[in-house]
């Protein structure tokens, strides 16, 4: 793992005193990548890995990283973004160790108070696990399980460093997009506002011959990814990942792609990387997506919903409440509707993953319904 190195000074900007009394935070990050295609690869992987460390770190809005990435790719010394909470960029030191890059890199970056990480509860999220297209492309090394294991890297990446999304585990049941009753059922039994299913269609190899050294296998890793809404079962985003990296094992030996020695070797950061762009392009597609809590048991002037602790609510939050309901269209086509309410409920108490809610106007309560929803005001 990447040693982090961050080194954070307040600085008042006395140049906008007259227009704002902001404030820059200027952080020190040293990020590194392996060299596979090419140095200027490395060197964008590696300004990225540095970026992430100081944006994680100084509690601004890591799914901003997705808009910053395509200009990361240019070869200059000092970058500089508006709109945007990284405002500027300075490459200090560039090395370039054996088969690595390492760039140290200063930041200056104003974490917004109002972004959506900040004002939504975080949203569930369950992963399934990510299937071979092609089985026999993992022959080489016997990888059979490497997108169940890759599946289970990624919900505990989403779970441990992700802002707006907290995972409720993996599940081995079938995700199948053409039928968008199941997904629901699935989510409604797992609690998932989001379901996510990848599939592996590109495990392929290049082995390039050397004489006097030991070949080199350089091996790819192509995978579409689809994420789905579990109250309707819609798909609301999908993207295919593409990289490719160094396979350092001998071509008949078997992996264990469970083991330190597989996700450490360069084909497993590999893979790591792509788990962290996975997380940073959910956040930057879905965390401004409303979270909607539910209304799960009604008892007596107490009010149940469906979310906690884990998902950033607190006591004394204040919900909108509105009203659900079904109806069959002239097609004979189940629909659902969403009415706005005037009623709004605070939490009075809260529980790991729920929490007990009050009336604001108890001549209302009577017309609350189980499977109304709420969002946060």
């Amino acid at each position: 793992m990447n040693n982090l190195r961050i080194r954070l000074t307040t600085l008042t900007l006395s140049a906008m005193a007259a227009l704002t009394s902001a404030h820059a935070s200027w952080f020190e990050v040293t990020g590194s990548a392996t060299i596979v295609a090419s140095d200027a690869a490395a060197r964008s992987h590696a300004l990225e890995d540095a970026l992430y460390k100081a944006i994680q770190f100084s509690g601004a809005d890591i799914g901003g990283l997705s808009q910053l990435q395509p200009y990361l790719e240019q070869n200059q010394k000092e970058y500089q973004f508006t709109n945007h909470e990284v405002r500027y960029v300075v490459v200090e030191q560039e090395r370039k160790r054996g088969g690595t890059i390492e760039l140290t890199v200063r930041a200056d970056i104003y974490p917004s108070a109002s972004g959506c990480h900040v004002d939504q509860y975080k949203k569930s999220i369950l992963v399934g696990n990510i299937d071979l297209a092609s089985p026999q492309q993992a022959v080489m090394g016997q990888i059979y399980r490497v997108g169940d294991d890759f599946s289970t890297v990624l919900n505990r990446q989403l779970d441990q460093q992700s802002r707006s999304f907290v995972s409720v585990g993996t599940t081995d049941y079938a995700l199948e997009p053409q039928n968008p009753e199941r997904l629901k059922m699935i989510a409604q039994d797992a609690g998932a506002q989001y379901l996510v299913r990848g599939e592996i269609n590109d495990l392929t190899a290049t082995i390039e011959s050397k004489v006097l050294q030991d070949d080199v296998i350089n091996r790819q890793f192509a995978m579409e990814l689809q994420i789905f809404d579990g109250k309707t079962g819609n798909e609301v985003f999908s993207e295919t990942y593409r990289e490719v990296a160094t396979w350092p094992f001998a071509k008949t030996s078997q992996v264990d792609t469970q083991s330190a020695r597989f996700w450490t070797s360069t084909y497993g950061e590999m893979l790591l990387r792509v788990s962290r762009n996975v997380m940073l392009d959910m956040e930057s597609e879905l965390s401004c997506k409303i979270t909607l809590p539910e209304i799960v048991a009604i008892w007596n002037d107490t009010i149940s919903m469906d979310l906690g602790r884990i998902h950033g609510v607190r006591e004394g939050d204040k919900l909108q409440l509105w009203h659900t309901a079904s109806f069959i269209d002239q097609y004979g086509l189940a629909r659902n509707k969403v009415t706005e309410s005037e009623i709004t409920l605070t939490v009075s108490r809260v529980y790991e993953q729920g929490a007990d809610l009050t009336v604001d106007q108890p001549e209302l309560a009577a017309s609350i319904q189980i499977g109304d929803v709420m969002h946060k005001l």
